[in-house]
């Protein structure tokens, strides 16, 4: 990418997160991350307030509880068509997946993870077949030998609206756990203290196309789920 577009990333940043060229930016559950096209992996620290409920933030120096301090999110993008009758190449980079990486499963176990994209003009993006979804939500299995999983029904993936409740109908997105393998933000080594999330918006491409150049930030939560 050509480095005069602009991007909040294009240079240094005051706060001490580097852009493109710099260290990684750690990013803290509960704060956002810039979107650049076609794919995101820096971040820098922004307070959020989203939705309602228990929620559990990690936010730097502040006294917050969180089953994880530290996590990397990035945001994988893939290009998709959509010709006009002046330019048959026309089209934009559409978010594909959001992953959250470097998750301790052990301190999280039995708790959902939700992830929701944040507009530039700082309002959610819907991210399901309804305009009500701007929420995906997993619960990291409450178990003490972890597997690796993409079944829905095991992570009990869902679509939820802004504040946090149930969207019925047909569910545009997938999820998948990973402990096994390399990270997809840096490579590393996957582990039960060390796992990937990632939220695929629509593996399809069909429903769920947002633009990534509207993507201001990604914002990700969790929240308690109290046993019944």
């Amino acid at each position: 990418m050509a480095g005069n577009l602009g991007s909040p990333l294009s240079g240094k940043m005051s706060n001490g997160f580097a852009g493109f060229g710099g260290a990684k930016s750690k990013l803290l559950i509960g704060i956002g991350v810039v979107a650049l096209v076609p794919f995101l992996m820096s971040t820098f620290a922004a307070n959020v307030t989203v939705g309602s409920g228990a929620l559990e933030f990690g936010q730097g120096s502040q006294q917050a509880v969180a089953c994880d301090p530290t996590v990397f999110v990035s945001i994988g993008e893939e290009w998709h068509s959509q010709p006009t009758q002046s330019d048959a190449s026309a089209g934009f980079f559409r978010v594909k997946a959001v992953t959250i990486s470097n998750l301790d499963l052990n301190s999280c176990r039995g708790k959902k993870l939700r992830m929701r994209l944040i507009s530039t003009s700082g309002s959610e993006i819907p991210i399901g077949g309804s305009a009500d979804v701007h929420v995906l939500q997993i619960v990291i299995p409450d178990v003490d030998a972890q597997v690796s999983s993409s079944d829905p029904t095991y992570l009990q993936l869902a679509a939820l609206n802004g504040d946090g409740g149930v969207v019925s109908g047909t569910l545009s997105a997938a999820a998948s756990l990973s402990i096994s393998g390399t990270s997809v933000y840096d490579g590393s080594d996957l582990s039960n203290t060390s796992a990937d999330v990632t939220y695929y918006l629509d593996p399809t491409g069909t429903v769920v196309n947002v633009d990534g150049q509207v993507v201001g930030r990604t914002t990700v939560e969790t929240v308690n789920n109290p046993k019944r």
